[in-house]
């Protein structure tokens, strides 16, 4: 009992850790930088963070969100993806322990978090994230329970179809380009790692989430329909809520009719 309150312990602080470096792939890759050198740095007055003041959360604490250099303001981001990465750690090893699947999702779930935030930032999805996370998740589905990997390259095939089909239909009725190649490319991922049977669910949930978080931001914002809100958080967020609630939700949605 000790012993996996220790572990669970670590695997939070590890996925604050990640979170430190999610942060950083989130700022340098639009950028076309180099996610590993230089060393971190603060993006007003340059100069070098030291590692006592790059520990995750506590430092942005001690700091009062501001660089010890020049007082220039450190964006709340920063702790907000190291606690959602530390928060995403611990609910997969609560439900995987120490295995390769608590790994291998990780890495998936943590490809989420980066897409979100420089989708929010960029409104773009690098392909380096995307296309990369196709062939890993339709790799790991040879290791992983579930999906197979007929499952898995259905999903790629549909995620990416899918999204295609919307696009191209949306465009010709509306004159507009709707979605983007990245959404396209990132659903294919989502298929990847998590079959094609999730697709329909994501999508819906996802739409639903766009819906009413996008429709209430373009009101609040009072720009209307002339901002195009990014629909890569919402897939991400979809996805998540189906990892982890799925079985649930289709399960209290199927007792409906019982």
């Amino acid at each position: 009992m000790a012993s996996h309150t220790i572990f669970s312990i670590f695997s939070f602080l590890l996925g604050l850790v990640l979170g430190s470096f999610a942060n950083v792939c989130i700022y340098r890759l639009p950028l076309g930088k180099s996610i590993v050198s230089p060393p971190s740095s603060c993006p007003h007055c340059g100069s070098q963070i030291r590692f006592y003041d790059n520990i995750p959360v506590l430092s942005y604490i001690f700091l009062k969100g501001k660089c010890r250099q020049c007082k220039a303001p450190i964006s709340l981001q920063y702790p907000i993806v190291e606690l959602i990465v530390g928060i995403l750690s611990l609910a997969l090893f609560t439900r995987y322990g120490v295995s390769y699947q608590y790994i291998l999702y990780l890495i998936f779930t943590g490809s989420l978090v980066i897409i979100t935030f420089i989708d929010l930032h960029h409104k773009v999805i690098p392909d380096i994230i995307s296309l990369p996370g196709i062939i890993i998740g339709f790799l790991a589905s040879f290791l992983l329970p579930y999906p197979t990997w007929l499952d898995s390259a259905i999903g790629i095939v549909a995620g990416g179809g899918a999204l295609l089909l919307i696009a191209v239909i949306f465009e010709k009725v509306t004159g507009k380009e709707g979605m983007g190649g990245g959404d396209i490319k990132l659903l294919a991922m989502i298929g990847a790692w998590m079959g094609w049977k999730a697709l329909p669910f994501v999508v819906l949930i996802s739409s639903i989430l766009g819906i009413i978080i996008g429709g209430g931001a373009l009101v609040a914002s009072g720009k209307g329909m002339r901002v195009k809100i990014p629909f890569g958080p919402f897939l991400a967020m979809g996805s998540l809520i189906y990892f982890f609630f799925g079985s649930s939700i289709v399960g209290w949605y199927a007792s409906l009719f019982v």
